[in-house]
C-alpha cells in the first residue's frame, strides 16, 4: 500500500569538454557536477579504470555511499524507537562490480560492515538484530537488483 510519493530533482552537468568535445575516446574528461538546489555541488568523474579523475567521486562509489548511508539512517531511526542508545556508528562498506567483455557491467553484491557502539551491554542483542530490519526498510536496498549483505559488529561504548 502506497502512503506517499516523493519526488527528487537534481541536475547533472558534464564539465569535461577539453575543447573538441567527444571527438575521440581520449579527447574529453569524464568530469561532471551534480547540483541540488541549496546544497554544495558534488564533483564527479568516472572510475580511473575508465579514464576518470581519481580525485573525484564516481557513480559506483556514490551508489555504495547511498546504500551505506540509507542503511545507517534507518538503523539509527529504529534504534531510537527501540530505546537503543547508539553512541558511535561507522561502516566500512564494500562493493563488487563485474565488468563484462563488451564493456557493460553490473554490481554483484554489496557488503555493509557497520561497527556500532551502544550505551549498555543489555542493548547488544537488539542492536545487532535491528540491522536486518533496517535492510528491509532501506529505500535504496529495496531498489537494487543485487544482494546487500550485512556483517555488523556491536559493542559497548567505552570512554
Amino acid at each position: 500500500m502506497i502512503r506517499q510519493t516523493h519526488f527528487y530533482h537534481l541536475q547533472t552537468k558534464w564539465i569535461g569538454n577539453l575543447g573538441s568535445g567527444t571527438k575521440n575516446y581520449r579527447s574529453y574528461a569524464r568530469n561532471y557536477t551534480i547540483n541540488i538546489s541549496g546544497k554544495p555541488p558534488i564533483y564527479g568523474s568516472s572510475d580511473p579504470s575508465f579514464v576518470g579523475d581519481a580525485t573525484k567521486h564516481n557513480p559506483e562509489e556514490l551508489l555504495l555511499a547511498a546504500l551505506s548511508s540509507c542503511h545507517m539512517l534507518w538503523y539509527l531511526h529504529l534504534c531510537a524507537e527501540a530505546a537503543i542508545v547508539v553512541l558511535d556508528y561507522q561502516d566500512n562498506a564494500q562493493a563488487t562490480m563485474i565488468e563484462n567483455t563488451d564493456g557493460s557491467g553490473f554490481f554483484k553484491e554489496v557488503v555493509l560492515n557497520p561497527t556500532v557502539k551502544v550505551a549498555d551491554e543489555s542493548m547488544l542483542s537488539i542492536a545487532t538484530k535491528l540491522h536486518e530490519k533496517a535492510n528491509q526498510y532501506c529505500f535504496i536496498a529495496n531498489s537494487v537488483n543485487f544482494p546487500v549483505h550485512h556483517q555488523p559488529v556491536c559493542t559497548v561504548f567505552s570512554t
